[in-house]
């Protein structure tokens, strides 16, 4: 078990001028499951894929605990990872598939028989050793695959969107077992995915990258919480924070005709617009009629909640959607009129230039 460490590291791919990654910097403590999370395009894989020994690292260094493993290839890395598609030898058994890279590195075959076997009662995995992968499940497969990395013992455990080719319910059963597993195992995880409900729930710290560039490395929590910024404002969280530009007048900012007060000093720099964001959880249907007037286009009835889709009233159907949650038994109808207000202590204020975050 080890730490790593991304210091400074950048990829710049032949004939591009901008870096897929671009100077990354994370330290992921011993036994910590991180999750790089990000729209496509963002780095994520390809910063896995450096880790790895896959991509070549242009600038900065790579560590695996007190190595420095920037120059050092794939096999000699000391990690294991564990791909989309499996990867498995179709002709072979799965306990044959599980020994594999033990059998390739010369270990002794009881030693790995009994990684093998531990692997599989861990992952319930014992009915099927002697299976072909064409005769399981994806969840199955996507296990087995697992089990291979388990065997070597690595330091680090390299998952790069595991989950991505199984269904909904699947993928939900099977992210909870990764996630225990980790736990029980205690190896330091990176894992890639673009689902962020999937980062949340999983990881202990979630980094979230965007063009190359990290834009927040934080708890699940703390993220949500406390967005550094608008991008990672409006991606995390399911569904999105609605995000508006309002004005600065005395006392704080303006949302419909309500002036929501905010710290003078948190503005003292912001212009004369901010963009406020503010959950569907913590926007309220206004008892006292003050507000925001939405035209309700669309209700999501999903039991004890519902969720409300709506536009300012008198804009375009067009414009981006306002999303509220309401309560799920008494929804307001669609085509009604109703004032949003945002609970006081729920409000996230960003620069509506460099859309940074304003305040603590």
């Amino acid at each position: 078990m080890a730490t790593v460490t991304f210091r400074d590291a950048t990829r710049i791919y032949p004939g591009n001028d901008k870096p897929s990654v671009d100077q990354l910097n994370i330290d992921i403590t011993d036994g910590e499951f991180l999750v790089l999370v990000g729209p496509s395009g963002c780095g994520k894989s390809t910063s896995l894929r450096m880790l790895a020994g896959l991509e070549e690292v242009n600038g900065g260094s790579i560590w695996i605990g007190d190595r420095d493993v920037t120059n050092l290839s794939p096999k000699d890395r000391d990690v294991a990872m564990v791909f989309q598609n499996y990867a498995l030898y179709p002709h072979m058994t799965v306990a044959d598939n599980m020994g594999f890279a033990l059998k390739i590195a010369g270990v002794d075959k009881g030693e790995i028989r009994r990684r093998v076997e531990e692997a599989a009662r861990i992952l319930d995995l014992e009915p099927y050793l002697e299976r072909k992968p064409k005769a399981l499940s994806g969840g199955q497969r996507q296990r087995v695959a697992m089990g291979r990395a388990i065997v070597r013992e690595p330091k680090v455990f390299l998952m790069d969107e595991p989950l991505s080719n199984l269904d909904a319910k699947l993928r939900v059963q099977t992210r909870t077992q990764i996630a225990s597993l980790q736990r029980r195992l205690g190896i330091t995880t990176v894992y890639v995915t673009h689902d962020q409900v999937e980062a949340m729930t999983m990881g202990d710290r979630v980094a979230v990258l965007k063009d190359g560039l990290l834009q927040q490395c934080d708890s699940p929590r703390r993220m949500y919480d406390h967005p550094n910024n608008v991008f990672v404002a409006g991606f995390i969280g399911s569904p999105a924070m609605n995000l508006f530009d309002v004005p600065v007048v005395d006392g704080g900012v303006k949302f419909g005709d309500h002036t929501h007060p905010v710290d003078r000093s948190w503005l003292a720099d912001a212009g004369s617009h901010v963009t406020l964001g503010v959950r569907p959880e913590d926007l309220e249907i206004s008892a006292t009629g003050g507000g925001l007037p939405i035209t309700i286009d669309v209700v999501e009835e999903l039991g004890a909640d519902a969720y409300v889709y709506g536009t300012i009233e008198g804009s375009s159907p067009t414009d981006k959607p306002i999303i509220a949650r309401t309560d799920g038994r008494t929804p307001p109808a669609k085509g009604s009129v109703v004032r949003l207000s945002p609970k006081p202590d729920h409000v996230h204020l960003f620069n509506a230039d460099t859309g940074l975050r304003l305040g603590d």
